[in-house]
């Protein structure tokens, strides 16, 4: 068992290595047993813990559903395998139950959007999200008002909150991260377990972290939530005719052109004529950028256009293929890379450095015309 302490399971604090011996090696002893043949050995805990400050705890809300705590963790997950990645999560705050998380490049509003789809899909719609004054949920105070804003006497709210308003979910803003005290803490177990659980598993990418965390949930909720003070759930269900690809998209408004032409972002949207043969010219439309990639255009509430996300292939640029000789080890060969396109979701790449012109295939929609690279995990294509 110590053998296992020091090798297999390294960094692993004493219950968590409890846990991994009963069940991955058959080794079943009680964690006062564990502790004290590691003492023995001169293995202390690797989790420090600090003397508690003297703070007044708020109760737990009764019920679940009644309120979310979220937040995102950037911590290096993967270690020196892979990139340094952001954990965004919600924790319930009567059981202490992770309903969603999931890993993100950065702490981004689509990271959010896809959380907020997900409980809602798997639970329904909880009554009140707590989060931090990040400017996802909120308008930063140094922004200025647009004229917009300016006569209807209010800030228009982020995509995020957008969505929040539209599903009935109050938005609570805390002042402190000592406020956000269970989802704090949570990070704090999740940066203990779930590292070396990721370990175990040897994930070195976005994906495979992920794949790793959504088999870890349900065994750490069965671990760690408790059951609510009062029976019943505050989740709410969603209403006849619920659409999540619209509720959970990024909204814009935009003026049709004189050619019948909008435009996002670089992108061209042709709207077709309407019945009969009418033109939208100069018509004020709202434009959906759906989490998929896809663009769907809506006039008076009725979908008048819809594009899906094309494919590109994209050539490394000459200084883009400099920094990967530079960072690879032996350019000589060809290597996988973590690729990265405007909000959408990452994706793993294998460049030929060898050939001429190494071409980056993508179904993915990319807002620019740059690719982004991330080289921190760098390892032999099989």
């Amino acid at each position: 068992m110590v053998e296992l302490a020091q090798t297999t399971y390294q960094g692993c604090n004493h219950q968590h290595l409890t846990e991994l011996l009963a069940e991955r090696e058959g080794i079943h002893l009680s964690r006062s047993s564990v502790r004290r043949i590691l003492g023995r050995a001169g293995l202390r805990s690797p989790r420090r813990r600090r003397p508690p400050k003297h703070r007044s705890r708020r109760e737990r809300l009764p019920q679940a559903g009644m309120l979310l705590q979220v937040d995102g963790s950037r911590h290096r997950w993967l270690e020196e395998r892979g990139p340094w990645l952001t954990l965004v999560g919600a924790v319930d705050d009567a059981t202490g139950e992770v309903p969603y998380a999931l890993f993100r490049e950065q702490e981004d509003a689509a990271g959010y959007l896809l959380l907020l789809r997900e409980v809602v899909r798997s639970r329904g719609i909880p009554l009140a999200l707590y989060n931090d004054r990040h400017s996802i949920f909120q308008r930063r105070p140094d922004e200025r008002e647009t004229l917009e804003e300016q006569l209807l006497g209010r800030r228009e709210p982020t995509q995020v909150g957008r969505a929040l308003e539209e599903l009935g979910i109050q938005s609570i803003l805390a002042r402190s991260p000592q406020a956000k005290g269970r989802v704090e803490r949570l990070w704090g177990t999740f940066q203990d377990r779930l590292v070396t659980e990721l370990r175990l598993a040897d994930a070195c990418t976005l994906e495979e972290a992920n794949q790793v965390l959504w088999t870890f949930l349900p065994r750490f909720n069965a671990r760690f939530s408790r059951p609510p003070e009062a029976s019943g759930s505050a989740y709410r269900p969603v209403n006849p005719g619920f659409d999540p690809d619209a509720c959970f998209s990024f909204k814009y408004r935009r003026l049709v052109s004189n050619d019948n032409l909008v435009r996002l972002d670089g992108q061209v949207i042709s709207i077709p004529p309407g019945h009969p043969a009418r033109s939208y010219a100069r018509a004020l439309v709202e434009v959906q950028e759906r989490l998929d990639g896809s663009l769907v255009v809506y006039y008076q509430g009725r979908c008048i256009a819809r594009q899906e996300p094309p494919s590109y292939t994209y050539v490394l640029s000459m200084w883009s293929r400099h920094v990967l000789r530079t960072a690879m080890p032996e350019p000589s060969t060809a290597y996988s890379c973590m690729a990265t396109s405007g909000m959408c979701s990452s994706f793993t790449l294998v460049v030929d450095l060898t050939s001429t012109r190494s071409k980056v295939p993508s179904v993915l929609r990319l807002r620019t015309s740059t690719l982004n690279l991330t080289l921190s995990k760098v390892k032999a294509a099989s």
